[in-house]
């Protein structure tokens, strides 16, 4: 599926917030009921996700760059 640039920029800005929202919600609800732990929960899980995003895309941009500058592709 092909996004545009812009939105696929941002995909692990949107997972961070969805995460820090979970929390704000679970936070909200109170953490003595089951379904605010379900909330913090899905939260660390969506920030661990846009983090997870953004050093994978970090790594295979600092390779593709890396490949880039070597002597072999200069010819």
């Amino acid at each position: 599926m092909w996004l545009p640039t812009p939105l696929y920029e941002r995909i692990p800005s949107f997972w961070l917030v969805l995460g820090f929202m979970f929390i704000a919600y679970g936070i909200y609800l109170g953490l003595d009921l089951p379904p605010s732990l379900g909330a913090l929960i899905m939260g660390l899980f969506c920030i661990a996700y846009g983090i997870g995003i953004a050093v994978v895309r970090s790594r295979h941009r600092q390779t593709q760059s890396e490949d880039g500058d070597s002597p072999a592709n200069s010819q």
